[in-house]
């Protein structure tokens, strides 16, 4: 499936989240979503970004801001990475990895000669309107949190 376009309403998101409860994008009007997909829960990449937007951006003073996680793994897997590194935005559950396909971040990827399907990590920066501001195709971890946190400002002042 195609990735959504700059300019254009987001896809529709409701997915169980940690700790507990729905997460719906059209909940959110009114707010930036700094949406972001990472392949798996306790893995050192995936860690160290959930760490530096928890660091950076969640607890920012900026009311205005949601952080969201998005993977493929349960809400129990969430609730334990979560606790473990005391984040401060929910992670949602897409286990079925539908929310990822709309978002054109469910692709093929190869690892040690394996071909294998899998969320390929990217963010999604989302208006208080619901359209896609930004987007960071695959995302290098070191200096994204900065460049997602340098991007809402320029949006902010218009």
């Amino acid at each position: 499936m195609a990735t959504p376009q700059v300019g254009k309403k987001a896809p529709a998101i409701n997915l169980p989240m940690s700790p507990a409860g729905k997460f719906k994008l059209s909940d959110q009007k009114g707010k930036y979503v700094v949406l972001y997909f990472y392949p798996r829960d306790n893995t050192p990449g995936c860690t160290q970004e959930a760490c530096d937007f928890r660091d950076h951006l969640a607890g920012s003073k900026a009311k205005d801001t949601v952080v969201v996680g998005i993977s493929t793994d349960s809400v129990t897997s969430h609730v334990k990475f979560s606790g473990k590194f005391e984040l401060t935005f929910p992670l949602l559950a897409d286990e079925d990895h539908a929310v990822a396909e709309k978002y054109g971040v469910w692709v093929e990827k190869k690892n040690y000669g394996k071909t294998y399907m899998g969320l390929q990590r990217s963010t999604f920066l989302i208006d208080p309107e619901g359209k896609v501001a930004h987007i960071w195709p695959e995302v290098k971890v070191k200096g994204h949190v900065a460049e997602v946190a340098e991007k809402l400002e320029e949006l902010r002042k218009g």
